[in-house]
């Protein structure tokens, strides 16, 4: 994990992936995207969250996707 973008520790929500310096889960930025929520509203709502941290963390979850779709693709041929 990048450092300054997402934190896991076991003392912090039981080890959920959170903001870095935050305790406001990943998951929740997902959650608001899926009902349609911009970032503004998300960031609204957790002030301790930076925009910067959301870019990265949606950059990230990109290429996890890329990752993903290249070894899927891989064990298809």
């Amino acid at each position: 994990m990048e450092s300054g973008v997402i934190n896991k520790d076991p003392e912090i929500l039981g080890g959920t992936p959170v903001f870095f310096g935050t305790r406001v889960p990943i998951k929740n930025l997902f959650d608001y995207l899926a009902t349609g929520d911009t970032i503004d509203i998300f960031l609204n709502d957790f002030e301790g969250v930076s925009r910067n941290q959301v870019i990265k963390v949606l950059k990230i979850s990109q290429k996890l996707i890329e990752t993903s779709s290249n070894m899927i693709n891989e064990n298809n041929t």
